[in-house]
């Protein structure tokens, strides 16, 4: 039989193990914006074990050569396919896809795991989309025709009076309202293609693109046509281009990661230097 004293002892053992229990502390939640760890090849991707890059169709030299992403050749293929090595995705891990330039930054789910088309980094697109960290410092360029209104223009002054013109939705675009303020309305085209036409066909003086594109659109593409000069930074703030990714993906960490490892051992420049002229050689406009 059990005696009243050892009824007590329990009673009081099981008190004290209660309460230790109720004092005892949550425990502690993962850090706000965890992302997953970054282990190679292992990151949740669309498509478990491949990483979907996306870009704009048709797409340009030097970014991209022949308009195939896939090659690795051009700037923006041979980055990503840094950052799919850096990784952990080989090149046969590695898929495209063909997205409109507006429709990559709209709101919604994507069809890529990260997209590289030349999207400058703004506060406005960033509310609809993750950036990563940037892997391009960029400037603006104003090309004209040779017998063009433009051709002889020394600065942005002289640039207000002319019919200018640049891709819609760019920050090409945004730079002639910024920069330039224009006495005109500037002309939309739906690609820099469309616009290279207009400027041949005399229906602008000038149009704007990246400083990048502009050298290849005066030495390979468009005869008789010259850089004017480089447009100065809005703000004095480097316009930045970074991947696009979904909204709060949670690929997008590891992937700056990769990118300031690929900035900061040399092969961005390496990159540049490969498939991007020199800026030293267009003159500034003021």
């Amino acid at each position: 039989m059990i005696s009243s004293f050892t009824v007590r002892r329990v009673l009081v053992a099981a008190a004290v193990v209660l309460s230790a229990a109720a004092c005892a502390p949550e425990p502690a939640a993962p850090p706000a914006g965890a992302g997953p760890s970054c282990e190679p090849g292992a990151l949740p991707t669309l498509t478990a074990g491949t990483l979907t890059f996306g870009t704009d169709q048709p797409v340009y030299p030097p970014w991209y050569l022949d308009d195939d992403p896939a090659s690795g050749k051009g700037f923006e293929s041979a980055v990503a396919y840094a950052i799919a090595d850096g990784l952990g995705y080989p090149r046969d891990k590695v898929t495209w896809v063909r997205v409109p330039f507006n429709a990559s930054i709209q709101p919604g789910p994507k069809s890529y795991d990260l997209n590289l088309t030349e999207f400058s980094i703004t506060p406005e697109r960033a509310q609809a989309v993750d950036f990563s960290a940037p892997y391009y410092d960029v400037k603006q360029a104003v090309v004209a025709l040779e017998t063009g209104p433009a051709a002889n223009a020394a600065s942005i002054a002289e640039l207000k009076t002319a019919k200018l013109g640049a891709q819609v939705g760019t920050t090409s675009y945004q730079a002639i309202i910024d920069q330039i303020a224009p006495a005109s309305e500037p002309a939309v085209f739906n690609t820099n293609d469309d616009a290279k036409l207009a400027l041949s066909n005399g229906q602008v003086d000038a149009i704007v693109v990246d400083l990048p594109t502009a050298f290849y659109i005066t030495s390979a593409e468009l005869e008789g046509a010259k850089i004017v000069g480089q447009l100065p930074l809005g703000g004095g703030t480097p316009e930045q281009f970074g991947a696009v990714l979904d909204k709060d993906s949670p690929l997008t960490a590891c992937v700056s990661t990769v990118i300031e490892k690929l900035r900061s051992d040399g092969t961005l420049a390496e990159l540049e230097r490969q498939w991007l002229a020199s800026a030293e050689t267009a003159p500034e406009l003021r």
